[in-house]
Protein backbone atom coordinates (compact mmCIF):
# COMPACT_ATOMS: atom_id res chain seq x y z
CA UNK A 1 0.00 0.00 0.00
CA UNK A 2 1.47 3.33 -1.08
CA UNK A 3 0.75 6.28 1.22
CA UNK A 4 1.36 9.93 0.37
CA UNK A 5 1.26 12.60 3.10
CA UNK A 6 1.00 16.12 1.71
CA UNK A 7 0.12 19.68 2.62
CA UNK A 8 0.02 23.20 1.23
CA UNK A 9 2.37 25.42 3.22
CA UNK A 10 1.84 29.16 3.43
CA UNK A 11 5.31 29.87 1.98
CA UNK A 12 8.06 27.85 0.34
CA UNK A 13 10.48 28.58 3.19
CA UNK A 14 8.11 26.86 5.64
CA UNK A 15 7.97 23.11 6.16
CA UNK A 16 5.42 20.76 7.74
CA UNK A 17 6.88 18.93 10.76
CA UNK A 18 3.64 17.02 11.34
CA UNK A 19 4.03 15.13 8.06
CA UNK A 20 7.55 13.96 8.92
CA UNK A 21 6.47 12.87 12.39
CA UNK A 22 3.45 10.97 11.05
CA UNK A 23 5.54 9.26 8.39
CA UNK A 24 8.22 8.14 10.82
CA UNK A 25 5.70 6.79 13.33
CA UNK A 26 3.60 4.97 10.72
CA UNK A 27 6.51 3.27 8.99
CA UNK A 28 6.11 0.47 11.52
CA UNK A 29 2.80 -0.54 9.91
CA UNK A 30 3.30 0.72 6.35
CA UNK A 31 6.82 0.93 4.90
CA UNK A 32 5.86 2.82 1.73
CA UNK A 33 5.10 6.37 2.91
CA UNK A 34 6.23 9.54 1.13
CA UNK A 35 6.01 13.20 2.16
CA UNK A 36 5.35 15.95 -0.38
CA UNK A 37 5.08 19.65 0.42
CA UNK A 38 3.52 22.28 -1.82
CA UNK A 39 2.41 25.85 -1.13
CA UNK A 40 -0.82 27.78 -1.45
CA UNK A 41 0.92 29.74 -4.20
CA UNK A 42 1.21 26.64 -6.39
CA UNK A 43 -1.43 26.31 -9.10
CA UNK A 44 -4.09 23.85 -7.95
CA UNK A 45 -4.02 21.73 -11.09
CA UNK A 46 -0.22 21.55 -10.90
CA UNK A 47 -0.47 20.07 -7.39
CA UNK A 48 -3.15 17.67 -8.60
CA UNK A 49 -0.86 16.58 -11.41
CA UNK A 50 1.99 15.84 -9.01
CA UNK A 51 -0.28 13.73 -6.79
CA UNK A 52 -1.66 11.90 -9.83
CA UNK A 53 1.86 11.06 -10.95
CA UNK A 54 2.43 9.17 -7.69
CA UNK A 55 -1.01 7.48 -7.71
CA UNK A 56 -1.12 6.79 -3.96
CA UNK A 57 -3.48 4.25 -2.47
CA UNK A 58 -3.95 6.56 0.51
CA UNK A 59 -3.58 10.34 0.42
CA UNK A 60 -3.27 12.22 3.72
CA UNK A 61 -3.73 16.01 3.63
CA UNK A 62 -2.87 18.31 6.56
CA UNK A 63 -5.41 21.11 7.03
CA UNK A 64 -4.76 24.55 8.54
CA UNK A 65 -6.47 27.92 8.41
CA UNK A 66 -4.24 29.10 5.57
CA UNK A 67 -4.91 26.13 3.28
CA UNK A 68 -8.29 24.60 4.14
CA UNK A 69 -10.29 25.89 1.17
CA UNK A 70 -7.60 24.93 -1.35
CA UNK A 71 -7.12 21.55 0.37
CA UNK A 72 -10.82 20.69 0.15
CA UNK A 73 -10.85 21.70 -3.51
CA UNK A 74 -7.79 19.52 -4.08
CA UNK A 75 -9.45 16.53 -2.37
CA UNK A 76 -12.47 16.88 -4.66
CA UNK A 77 -10.23 16.89 -7.74
CA UNK A 78 -8.28 13.88 -6.51
CA UNK A 79 -11.55 11.96 -6.22
CA UNK A 80 -12.29 12.76 -9.88
CA UNK A 81 -8.95 11.61 -11.31
CA UNK A 82 -8.02 8.93 -8.73
CA UNK A 83 -11.38 7.49 -7.66
CA UNK A 84 -9.71 4.53 -5.96
CA UNK A 85 -7.53 6.64 -3.66
CA UNK A 86 -8.56 6.86 -0.01
CA UNK A 87 -8.51 10.48 1.16
CA UNK A 88 -7.66 11.19 4.80
CA UNK A 89 -7.66 14.67 6.33
CA UNK A 90 -5.99 15.77 9.55
CA UNK A 91 -4.89 18.92 11.33
CA UNK A 92 -6.48 21.55 13.56
CA UNK A 93 -8.84 22.85 10.89
CA UNK A 94 -10.79 19.58 10.69
CA UNK A 95 -10.22 18.04 14.14
CA UNK A 96 -13.01 19.85 15.97
CA UNK A 97 -15.90 19.59 13.49
CA UNK A 98 -15.23 16.45 11.42
CA UNK A 99 -18.85 15.55 10.71
CA UNK A 100 -19.82 18.84 8.97
CA UNK A 101 -16.60 18.67 6.96
CA UNK A 102 -17.45 15.16 5.77
CA UNK A 103 -21.08 16.05 5.14
CA UNK A 104 -20.07 18.90 2.87
CA UNK A 105 -17.15 17.12 1.17
CA UNK A 106 -17.99 13.70 -0.21
CA UNK A 107 -14.39 13.15 -1.36
CA UNK A 108 -13.20 12.87 2.25
CA UNK A 109 -13.14 9.29 3.56
CA UNK A 110 -11.55 9.74 6.99
CA UNK A 111 -10.57 12.53 9.37
CA UNK A 112 -7.85 12.09 11.98
CA UNK A 113 -8.64 14.24 15.02
CA UNK A 114 -5.89 15.81 17.12
CA UNK A 115 -2.35 14.47 17.36
CA UNK A 116 -2.46 11.87 14.65
CA UNK A 117 0.44 9.46 15.04
CA UNK A 118 -1.40 6.68 16.89
CA UNK A 119 -4.70 7.21 15.11
CA UNK A 120 -3.25 7.25 11.61
CA UNK A 121 -1.07 4.21 12.29
CA UNK A 122 -4.13 2.24 13.44
CA UNK A 123 -6.09 3.34 10.35
CA UNK A 124 -3.27 2.40 7.96
CA UNK A 125 -2.96 -1.01 9.65
CA UNK A 126 -6.63 -1.67 8.99
CA UNK A 127 -6.54 -0.38 5.43
CA UNK A 128 -3.39 -2.36 4.67
CA UNK A 129 -5.01 -5.54 5.95
CA UNK A 130 -8.18 -4.91 3.95
CA UNK A 131 -10.28 -4.64 7.11
CA UNK A 132 -13.12 -2.16 7.59
CA UNK A 133 -12.08 0.55 10.04
CA UNK A 134 -12.50 -0.19 13.69
CA UNK A 135 -13.74 2.36 16.21
CA UNK A 136 -10.30 3.92 16.46
CA UNK A 137 -9.95 6.74 19.02
CA UNK A 138 -9.71 10.07 17.22
CA UNK A 139 -10.97 8.77 13.86
CA UNK A 140 -14.07 10.12 12.08
CA UNK A 141 -15.50 8.18 9.13
CA UNK A 142 -18.66 7.19 7.32
CA UNK A 143 -20.71 4.19 8.42
CA UNK A 144 -24.16 2.95 7.30
CA UNK A 145 -25.26 6.25 5.83
CA UNK A 146 -24.08 8.18 8.86
CA UNK A 147 -20.88 9.17 10.58
CA UNK A 148 -18.71 8.00 13.45
CA UNK A 149 -16.65 10.71 15.17
CA UNK A 150 -14.47 10.65 18.23
CA UNK A 151 -12.59 13.46 19.94
CA UNK A 152 -9.15 14.97 19.32
CA UNK A 153 -6.42 12.72 20.70
CA UNK A 154 -3.03 13.34 22.29
CA UNK A 155 -0.02 11.04 22.38
CA UNK A 156 0.58 10.57 26.09
CA UNK A 157 4.11 9.20 25.75
CA UNK A 158 5.93 11.67 23.52
CA UNK A 159 9.06 9.51 23.59
CA UNK A 160 7.16 6.81 21.65
CA UNK A 161 7.35 9.01 18.57
CA UNK A 162 10.64 8.52 16.69
CA UNK A 163 12.81 11.43 15.57
CA UNK A 164 11.06 12.68 12.41
CA UNK A 165 14.04 13.44 10.15
CA UNK A 166 16.86 11.61 8.42
CA UNK A 167 19.75 12.96 6.35
CA UNK A 168 17.73 12.82 3.13
CA UNK A 169 14.97 14.90 4.72
CA UNK A 170 17.43 17.57 5.83
CA UNK A 171 18.98 17.67 2.37
CA UNK A 172 15.50 18.19 0.92
CA UNK A 173 14.83 21.00 3.38
CA UNK A 174 18.00 22.91 2.52
CA UNK A 175 17.29 26.64 2.48
CA UNK A 176 14.05 26.25 4.42
CA UNK A 177 13.11 26.42 8.10
CA UNK A 178 13.41 23.11 9.94
CA UNK A 179 10.78 22.77 12.66
CA UNK A 180 11.34 20.76 15.82
CA UNK A 181 9.43 20.00 19.02
CA UNK A 182 10.84 19.04 22.38
CA UNK A 183 7.42 19.20 24.07
CA UNK A 184 3.73 19.26 23.33
CA UNK A 185 1.05 21.09 25.23
CA UNK A 186 1.23 24.30 27.23
CA UNK A 187 1.12 25.17 30.93
CA UNK A 188 -1.29 28.01 30.15
CA UNK A 189 -4.92 27.91 29.08
CA UNK A 190 -5.11 30.96 26.82
CA UNK A 191 -8.63 30.88 25.43
CA UNK A 192 -7.70 32.09 21.95
CA UNK A 193 -5.22 29.21 21.47
CA UNK A 194 -5.87 25.57 20.60
CA UNK A 195 -3.41 24.51 23.29
CA UNK A 196 -6.19 25.32 25.76
CA UNK A 197 -8.10 22.32 24.37
CA UNK A 198 -5.68 19.92 26.08
CA UNK A 199 -4.29 19.93 29.59
CA UNK A 200 -0.68 19.62 30.67
CA UNK A 201 2.69 19.52 28.95
CA UNK A 202 4.52 16.41 27.74
CA UNK A 203 8.29 16.51 27.29
CA UNK A 204 10.85 14.50 25.38
CA UNK A 205 13.79 13.26 27.47
CA UNK A 206 16.45 15.97 27.56
CA UNK A 207 19.22 13.58 26.48
CA UNK A 208 17.28 12.69 23.36
CA UNK A 209 16.65 16.35 22.59
CA UNK A 210 20.35 17.16 22.82
CA UNK A 211 21.23 14.27 20.50
CA UNK A 212 18.66 15.38 17.94
CA UNK A 213 19.82 18.99 18.05
CA UNK A 214 23.39 17.76 17.56
CA UNK A 215 22.15 15.99 14.42
CA UNK A 216 20.79 19.27 13.03
CA UNK A 217 24.08 21.01 13.76
CA UNK A 218 26.09 18.23 12.13
CA UNK A 219 23.87 18.46 9.05
CA UNK A 220 24.51 22.20 8.71
CA UNK A 221 20.92 23.32 9.32
CA UNK A 222 20.79 27.12 9.32
CA UNK A 223 17.64 27.66 11.39
CA UNK A 224 15.73 25.39 13.73
CA UNK A 225 12.37 26.71 14.85
CA UNK A 226 10.99 25.05 17.97
CA UNK A 227 7.22 24.59 17.81
CA UNK A 228 6.96 24.14 21.60
CA UNK A 229 4.10 26.37 22.70
CA UNK A 230 6.07 27.56 25.74
CA UNK A 231 9.65 26.36 25.36
CA UNK A 232 10.70 27.38 28.88
CA UNK A 233 7.71 25.87 30.68
CA UNK A 234 9.93 23.66 32.87
CA UNK A 235 13.38 24.74 34.07
CA UNK A 236 14.98 21.30 34.25
CA UNK A 237 13.98 20.76 30.62
CA UNK A 238 14.85 24.03 28.91
CA UNK A 239 17.96 25.13 30.82
CA UNK A 240 20.17 22.17 29.74
CA UNK A 241 19.00 22.70 26.16
CA UNK A 242 19.97 26.37 25.97
CA UNK A 243 23.26 25.61 27.75
CA UNK A 244 24.00 22.95 25.13
CA UNK A 245 23.06 25.19 22.19
CA UNK A 246 24.96 28.20 23.53
CA UNK A 247 28.14 26.16 23.75
CA UNK A 248 28.06 24.65 20.24
CA UNK A 249 30.40 25.66 17.45
CA UNK A 250 27.78 26.38 14.82
CA UNK A 251 26.30 29.18 12.77
CA UNK A 252 22.79 27.77 13.29
CA UNK A 253 20.03 29.94 14.71
CA UNK A 254 17.39 28.60 17.11
CA UNK A 255 13.96 30.22 17.33
CA UNK A 256 12.19 29.73 20.66
CA UNK A 257 8.73 30.81 21.79
CA UNK A 258 9.05 31.67 25.46
CA UNK A 259 7.26 33.18 28.43
CA UNK A 260 9.84 35.83 29.28
CA UNK A 261 8.69 36.15 32.90
CA UNK A 262 9.67 32.49 33.54
CA UNK A 263 13.36 33.09 32.83
CA UNK A 264 15.59 33.14 35.91
CA UNK A 265 19.07 34.50 36.56
CA UNK A 266 20.83 31.32 35.46
CA UNK A 267 19.02 31.27 32.13
CA UNK A 268 19.67 34.97 31.53
CA UNK A 269 23.38 34.45 32.23
CA UNK A 270 23.56 31.60 29.69
CA UNK A 271 21.73 33.64 27.08
CA UNK A 272 23.85 36.73 27.67
CA UNK A 273 27.01 34.71 27.01
CA UNK A 274 25.67 32.99 23.88
CA UNK A 275 27.21 33.81 20.49
CA UNK A 276 25.46 36.62 18.58
CA UNK A 277 22.56 35.33 16.52
CA UNK A 278 22.43 31.93 18.22
CA UNK A 279 18.92 32.52 19.61
CA UNK A 280 15.86 34.48 18.64
CA UNK A 281 12.87 34.73 20.92
CA UNK A 282 9.18 35.16 20.29
CA UNK A 283 7.44 36.48 23.38
CA UNK A 284 3.65 36.60 23.46
CA UNK A 285 2.47 39.53 25.54
CA UNK A 286 -0.93 39.85 23.79
CA UNK A 287 -2.18 42.59 26.17
CA UNK A 288 -1.14 44.48 29.28
CA UNK A 289 -4.74 45.02 30.43
CA UNK A 290 -5.45 43.03 33.58
CA UNK A 291 -9.14 42.45 32.89
CA UNK A 292 -8.36 41.26 29.37
CA UNK A 293 -5.69 38.85 30.57
CA UNK A 294 -8.06 37.44 33.17
CA UNK A 295 -10.76 36.91 30.54
CA UNK A 296 -8.44 34.95 28.26
CA UNK A 297 -6.93 33.08 31.26
CA UNK A 298 -3.44 34.30 30.64
CA UNK A 299 -1.05 35.49 33.33
CA UNK A 300 1.89 37.81 32.72
CA UNK A 301 4.14 38.89 35.57
CA UNK A 302 4.60 42.26 33.86
CA UNK A 303 7.39 43.72 36.05
CA UNK A 304 9.44 40.55 35.69
CA UNK A 305 8.69 40.29 31.98
CA UNK A 306 9.93 43.87 31.51
CA UNK A 307 13.09 43.22 33.52
CA UNK A 308 13.91 40.04 31.61
CA UNK A 309 13.23 41.54 28.18
CA UNK A 310 15.44 44.49 29.08
CA UNK A 311 18.18 42.07 30.18
CA UNK A 312 17.94 40.15 26.89
CA UNK A 313 17.97 43.41 24.94
CA UNK A 314 20.99 44.71 26.89
CA UNK A 315 22.94 41.54 26.06
CA UNK A 316 22.60 42.57 22.42
CA UNK A 317 23.06 39.09 20.97
CA UNK A 318 19.49 37.85 20.37
CA UNK A 319 16.61 38.96 18.17
CA UNK A 320 13.48 39.77 20.21
CA UNK A 321 10.02 39.46 18.67
CA UNK A 322 7.08 40.50 20.88
CA UNK A 323 3.40 39.92 20.04
CA UNK A 324 0.15 41.77 20.69
CA UNK A 325 -3.38 40.68 19.72
CA UNK A 326 -6.09 43.19 18.79
CA UNK A 327 -9.72 42.27 19.40
CA UNK A 328 -9.44 40.58 22.79
CA UNK A 329 -12.25 40.93 25.36
CA UNK A 330 -12.50 44.17 27.34
CA UNK A 331 -9.77 45.92 25.34
CA UNK A 332 -11.13 48.84 23.34
CA UNK A 333 -9.20 50.84 20.78
CA UNK A 334 -7.59 53.24 23.25
CA UNK A 335 -6.74 50.50 25.75
CA UNK A 336 -5.10 48.54 22.95
CA UNK A 337 -3.06 51.68 22.29
CA UNK A 338 -1.86 51.54 25.90
CA UNK A 339 -0.82 47.90 25.49
CA UNK A 340 1.02 48.93 22.33
CA UNK A 341 2.87 51.72 24.13
CA UNK A 342 3.79 49.42 27.01
CA UNK A 343 5.39 46.89 24.67
CA UNK A 344 6.88 49.49 22.31
CA UNK A 345 8.73 51.02 25.25
CA UNK A 346 10.71 47.77 25.50
CA UNK A 347 12.12 48.50 22.01
CA UNK A 348 11.85 44.95 20.62
CA UNK A 349 13.43 44.24 17.26
CA UNK A 350 9.98 43.28 16.02
CA UNK A 351 6.56 44.08 17.45
CA UNK A 352 3.89 42.02 15.74
CA UNK A 353 0.32 43.27 15.72
CA UNK A 354 -1.90 40.21 15.33
CA UNK A 355 -5.67 40.12 15.09
CA UNK A 356 -7.72 37.68 17.12
CA UNK A 357 -8.77 34.56 15.22
CA UNK A 358 -11.76 32.63 16.52
CA UNK A 359 -10.20 29.22 15.97
CA UNK A 360 -12.30 26.07 15.97
CA UNK A 361 -11.92 24.33 19.32
CA UNK A 362 -10.81 27.46 21.18
CA UNK A 363 -12.49 28.62 24.35
CA UNK A 364 -12.99 32.15 23.07
CA UNK A 365 -14.99 30.87 20.10
CA UNK A 366 -17.32 29.02 22.45
CA UNK A 367 -17.85 32.25 24.39
CA UNK A 368 -18.20 34.48 21.32
CA UNK A 369 -21.77 35.47 22.18
CA UNK A 370 -20.79 36.80 25.58
CA UNK A 371 -18.68 39.50 23.94
CA UNK A 372 -20.81 40.03 20.80
CA UNK A 373 -18.06 38.89 18.47
CA UNK A 374 -18.45 39.37 14.74
CA UNK A 375 -15.90 37.40 12.75
CA UNK A 376 -15.23 35.79 9.40
CA UNK A 377 -17.28 32.64 8.81
CA UNK A 378 -14.47 31.07 6.81
CA UNK A 379 -10.80 30.59 7.68
CA UNK A 380 -8.91 32.36 9.14
CA UNK A 381 -11.97 33.39 11.26
CA UNK A 382 -10.47 36.79 11.98
CA UNK A 383 -12.39 39.16 14.24
CA UNK A 384 -14.22 42.06 12.60
CA UNK A 385 -15.70 43.63 15.75
CA UNK A 386 -16.96 42.98 19.26
CA UNK A 387 -18.76 44.99 21.92
CA UNK A 388 -15.51 46.83 22.79
CA UNK A 389 -14.04 47.66 19.40
CA UNK A 390 -15.89 48.58 16.19
CA UNK A 391 -15.07 47.42 12.69
CA UNK A 392 -13.96 50.96 11.75
CA UNK A 393 -11.33 50.74 14.50
CA UNK A 394 -10.23 47.24 13.47
CA UNK A 395 -9.86 48.51 9.91
CA UNK A 396 -7.77 51.43 11.16
CA UNK A 397 -5.52 49.00 13.03
CA UNK A 398 -5.12 46.89 9.88
CA UNK A 399 -3.73 49.93 8.04
CA UNK A 400 -1.67 50.70 11.15
CA UNK A 401 -0.25 47.16 11.07
CA UNK A 402 0.71 47.28 7.39
CA UNK A 403 2.42 50.66 7.75
CA UNK A 404 4.12 49.67 11.03
CA UNK A 405 5.60 46.54 9.48
CA UNK A 406 7.17 48.57 6.68
CA UNK A 407 8.50 51.35 8.88
CA UNK A 408 9.38 49.83 12.26
CA UNK A 409 9.58 46.07 11.81
CA UNK A 410 11.68 46.45 8.67
CA UNK A 411 14.36 48.03 10.87
CA UNK A 412 15.00 50.71 8.23
CA UNK A 413 14.39 53.90 10.20
CA UNK A 414 15.13 53.39 13.91
CA UNK A 415 16.68 56.82 14.57
CA UNK A 416 14.03 58.75 12.61
CA UNK A 417 11.14 56.94 14.29
CA UNK A 418 12.67 57.45 17.73
CA UNK A 419 12.90 61.17 16.96
CA UNK A 420 9.26 61.30 15.85
CA UNK A 421 8.02 59.38 18.90
CA UNK A 422 9.89 61.87 21.10
CA UNK A 423 8.22 64.70 19.18
CA UNK A 424 4.86 63.15 20.17
CA UNK A 425 5.83 63.27 23.83
CA UNK A 426 6.74 59.58 23.87
CA UNK A 427 3.29 58.42 22.74
CA UNK A 428 4.29 55.89 20.10
CA UNK A 429 0.71 54.81 19.41
CA UNK A 430 -0.27 58.42 18.65
CA UNK A 431 2.61 58.76 16.20
CA UNK A 432 1.87 55.56 14.29
CA UNK A 433 -1.86 56.31 14.36
CA UNK A 434 -1.10 59.63 12.65
CA UNK A 435 1.18 57.88 10.17
CA UNK A 436 -1.58 55.36 9.44
CA UNK A 437 -3.92 58.26 8.70
CA UNK A 438 -1.34 59.75 6.35
CA UNK A 439 -0.96 56.34 4.68
CA UNK A 440 -4.72 55.95 4.22
CA UNK A 441 -5.26 59.44 2.80
CA UNK A 442 -2.81 58.65 0.02
CA UNK A 443 -3.76 54.96 -0.44
CA UNK A 444 -0.21 54.01 0.51
CA UNK A 445 -1.51 50.91 2.31
CA UNK A 446 -2.59 49.44 -1.01
CA UNK A 447 0.86 49.22 -2.60
CA UNK A 448 4.33 47.89 -1.78
CA UNK A 449 7.16 50.35 -1.14
CA UNK A 450 10.90 50.41 -1.64
CA UNK A 451 13.12 51.78 1.11
CA UNK A 452 13.66 54.90 -1.00
CA UNK A 453 9.91 55.54 -1.30
CA UNK A 454 9.33 54.91 2.39
CA UNK A 455 11.94 57.55 3.20
CA UNK A 456 10.15 59.98 0.87
CA UNK A 457 6.79 59.26 2.55
CA UNK A 458 8.28 59.78 6.01
CA UNK A 459 9.71 63.07 4.82
CA UNK A 460 6.31 64.09 3.45
CA UNK A 461 4.63 63.19 6.73
CA UNK A 462 7.10 65.33 8.68
CA UNK A 463 6.71 68.31 6.38
CA UNK A 464 2.93 68.15 6.71
CA UNK A 465 2.56 67.25 10.39
CA UNK A 466 5.79 68.46 12.04
CA UNK A 467 6.94 71.35 9.85
CA UNK A 468 9.19 72.75 12.57
CA UNK A 469 11.02 69.41 12.69
CA UNK A 470 11.08 68.65 8.98
CA UNK A 471 14.71 69.66 8.34
CA UNK A 472 15.78 67.81 11.48
CA UNK A 473 13.88 64.74 10.29
CA UNK A 474 15.82 64.83 7.02
CA UNK A 475 19.10 64.68 8.94
CA UNK A 476 17.89 61.58 10.76
CA UNK A 477 16.63 60.01 7.54
CA UNK A 478 20.10 60.46 6.05
CA UNK A 479 21.60 58.76 9.07
CA UNK A 480 19.21 55.78 8.85
CA UNK A 481 19.77 55.37 5.12
CA UNK A 482 23.56 55.32 5.56
CA UNK A 483 23.17 52.77 8.38
CA UNK A 484 21.10 50.52 6.16
CA UNK A 485 21.27 48.82 2.80
CA UNK A 486 23.52 50.68 0.38
CA UNK A 487 21.76 48.98 -2.54
CA UNK A 488 18.78 51.25 -1.91
CA UNK A 489 20.92 54.23 -2.83
CA UNK A 490 20.66 57.76 -1.51
CA UNK A 491 17.34 59.49 -2.27
CA UNK A 492 17.97 62.69 -4.21
CA UNK A 493 15.43 64.69 -2.17
CA UNK A 494 17.90 64.65 0.74
CA UNK A 495 20.89 66.98 0.74
CA UNK A 496 24.19 65.11 0.89
CA UNK A 497 27.65 66.45 1.60
CA UNK A 498 28.97 68.57 -1.21
CA UNK A 499 32.18 70.38 -2.06
CA UNK A 500 32.32 72.25 1.25
CA UNK A 501 33.59 69.17 3.07
CA UNK A 502 35.61 67.55 0.28
CA UNK A 503 38.97 68.95 1.33
CA UNK A 504 38.49 67.94 4.98
CA UNK A 505 37.41 64.40 3.97
CA UNK A 506 40.43 64.00 1.71
CA UNK A 507 42.75 65.02 4.54
CA UNK A 508 41.01 62.62 6.91
CA UNK A 509 41.35 59.57 4.66
CA UNK A 510 44.99 60.29 3.89
CA UNK A 511 45.84 60.48 7.59
CA UNK A 512 46.26 56.73 8.10
CA UNK A 513 47.28 56.96 11.76
CA UNK A 514 44.08 58.84 12.62
CA UNK A 515 41.78 56.62 10.59
CA UNK A 516 43.24 53.47 12.16
CA UNK A 517 41.81 54.56 15.51
CA UNK A 518 38.38 54.02 13.91
CA UNK A 519 39.24 51.30 11.38
CA UNK A 520 42.09 49.11 12.69
CA UNK A 521 44.31 47.89 9.89
CA UNK A 522 43.28 50.71 7.54
CA UNK A 523 45.74 51.72 4.85
CA UNK A 524 44.98 54.16 2.07
CA UNK A 525 45.11 52.37 -1.30
CA UNK A 526 42.74 54.14 -3.68
CA UNK A 527 39.67 56.33 -3.57
CA UNK A 528 37.71 53.49 -5.16
CA UNK A 529 38.46 51.20 -2.20
CA UNK A 530 37.71 53.91 0.35
CA UNK A 531 34.30 54.67 -1.16
CA UNK A 532 33.47 51.02 -1.69
CA UNK A 533 33.71 50.15 2.00
CA UNK A 534 33.26 53.43 3.88
CA UNK A 535 31.44 56.72 3.89
CA UNK A 536 32.00 59.90 5.88
CA UNK A 537 29.02 62.24 6.23
CA UNK A 538 28.67 65.52 8.11
CA UNK A 539 25.33 66.12 9.82
CA UNK A 540 23.89 69.42 10.98
CA UNK A 541 22.90 67.83 14.29
CA UNK A 542 24.78 65.60 16.71
CA UNK A 543 22.78 62.43 16.10
CA UNK A 544 25.17 60.15 18.06
CA UNK A 545 24.71 62.32 21.16
CA UNK A 546 20.94 62.18 20.75
CA UNK A 547 20.95 58.41 20.36
CA UNK A 548 23.24 57.93 23.35
CA UNK A 549 22.04 60.56 25.78
CA UNK A 550 18.79 61.93 24.38
CA UNK A 551 20.37 65.37 23.94
CA UNK A 552 19.46 67.23 20.78
CA UNK A 553 22.38 69.50 19.88
CA UNK A 554 22.44 71.38 16.58
CA UNK A 555 26.12 71.21 15.78
CA UNK A 556 27.97 69.82 12.81
CA UNK A 557 29.03 66.24 13.48
CA UNK A 558 31.02 63.87 11.29
CA UNK A 559 29.98 60.21 11.31
CA UNK A 560 31.98 57.39 9.75
CA UNK A 561 29.97 54.52 8.21
CA UNK A 562 31.76 51.25 7.44
CA UNK A 563 30.11 48.70 5.14
CA UNK A 564 32.80 46.02 5.12
CA UNK A 565 32.68 42.78 7.08
CA UNK A 566 28.94 42.31 7.53
CA UNK A 567 26.30 44.71 8.83
CA UNK A 568 27.00 48.45 8.44
CA UNK A 569 28.62 50.11 11.45
CA UNK A 570 28.85 53.75 12.37
CA UNK A 571 31.12 55.80 14.64
CA UNK A 572 31.12 59.47 15.56
CA UNK A 573 34.38 61.12 14.53
CA UNK A 574 35.96 63.44 17.06
CA UNK A 575 36.14 67.03 15.79
CA UNK A 576 39.86 67.06 16.44
CA UNK A 577 40.33 64.05 14.19
CA UNK A 578 38.22 65.35 11.33
CA UNK A 579 39.29 68.98 11.09
CA UNK A 580 42.37 68.83 13.32
CA UNK A 581 40.90 71.13 15.90
CA UNK A 582 39.43 73.70 13.53
CA UNK A 583 35.83 74.68 14.10
CA UNK A 584 33.15 73.10 11.97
Amino acid sequence: MQVLLATLNAKYVHSAPALYSLRRYCLQVCPDIAVREYTINNELLAVLGEIYREKPDVLGLACYIWNIDMTLALAALVRKVLPGTTVVLGGPEVSYDPVPVMEQNSAVDYIVQGEGEETLAALLADLGAGRPPRDIPGLAFRRAGGFVAGSPQVVSDLASIPFPYDEADIAGLRGRIVYYESSRGCPYSCQYCLSSATAGVRFLPVRRVLDELAFFIAQGVKQVKFVDRTFNARRDHYLPIIEFLAARDTAANFHLEIAADLLDGDALAVLAAAPPGRFQFEIGVQSTHGRTLAAIRRHNDWPRLVANVEALKAAGNSHLHLDLIAGLPYEDYRRFGQSFNDVYALKPHMLQLGFLKMLKGSGIRREAGDHCYIYMDAAPYEVLANKYIAYAEIRRLKIFEEMFDQLYNSGRFPATLALLVAARGGDAFALYEALAGYWEQRDLHLVAHSGRNLARHLDGFCRENLPDRADLCRQFLKFDILCGDRAAGRPDFLSWDGAEWEEAKTAFWRDEATVRRYLPGYAFTSWREVKKNNHLEVFAVDIPAWLGEGKLCRRSTAVLFSHSGGAPRWQAVEPGDFLKGRAF
